[in-house]
């Protein structure tokens, strides 16, 4: 079942989503080599701490981090750890917040120092299509509408999406419905409805879409080594569109 959420539940997850905004810019300014993603996760901890929320992650299904923080090849779900960042690594921190019971959720691709122009290119190629996604997540569209966007920019530029893993309605818990796919066909899927909250999350790779989960039983990476990106917004439907909760740039 799809909760609607009221204007009052909006806003309050609009707060958990512009303290989440505000710890990846202070992420962004951490990222350079030398740092370890286990670094961040400590900072992340603590920064949420300081402004009374907490990581939703943490403790989920028995996770232990405050943050996913997933390097080159790997998709998502990566651990963070202690050996340090290389000059043109790529690593992805995705994480959820919990504030006051509301929640918000977002990742972001970061590159490390300097990237090829490739790596580039898939950083570049990765945030347009989350953009193109919410685009298309207007009301009386279908969730279908969302994929094939996605899709279809991100196939056209030569890279894949990854199939695995999806977005999904978010509420009182991490994951709700719908779910929300980055591939698949127009028309197709739930009608999206003003009150509807959902992440839109594409993974690209570089590569082929399909992945491989490590021994660790979390974190899903590329099936060819090749590397991977993700940005991630949660959004709010409402009468005049799509609002992005969790948003750098306010």
């Amino acid at each position: 079942m799809i909760v609607l959420k009221s204007p009052r539940e909006i806003e309050k997850m609009r707060e958990a989503g512009k303290l989440l905004a505000s710890c990846h810019k202070e992420i962004k300014k951490l990222i350079n080599p030398g740092v370890s993603t286990w670094e961040i996760n400590e900072f992340v901890d603590s920064y949420l701490s300081r402004h009374g929320a907490t990581a939703q992650q943490k403790g989920y299904r028995g996770y232990e981090y405050a943050t996913c923080a997933s390097i080159n090849d790997e998709v998502c779900h990566g651990f963070p750890r202690k050996e340090v960042l290389g000059e043109g690594d790529i690593v992805t921190i995705d994480m959820v917040v919990n504030l006051n019971g509301a929640l918000a959720d977002s990742a972001w691709s970061y590159a490390v120092g300097k990237v090829n122009s490739e790596t580039q290119r898939l950083l570049d190629v990765s945030k347009e299509s989350l953009y193109k996604g919410i685009a298309a997540a207007v009301p009386g569209n279908r969730i279908g509408d969302i994929g094939h966007a996605i899709q279809s920019y991100v196939e056209g530029e030569g890279f894949s999406v990854v199939r695995e893993f999806i977005g999904h309605g978010i509420g009182a818990t991490i994951h709700e419905k719908p779910d929300v796919p980055h591939f698949g066909l127009p028309g197709k899927g739930p009608r999206i409805k003003e009150g509807m909250v959902f992440t839109i999350e594409p993974m690209v790779n570089a590569g082929r879409w399909e992945t491989k989960m490590d021994p660790n039983k979390w974190t899903a990476r590329t099936i060819d080594a090749q590397n991977s990106a993700q940005y991630e917004h949660t959004i709010a439907i409402t009468k005049e569109g799509p609002i992005i909760l969790t948003e750098q740039d306010e």
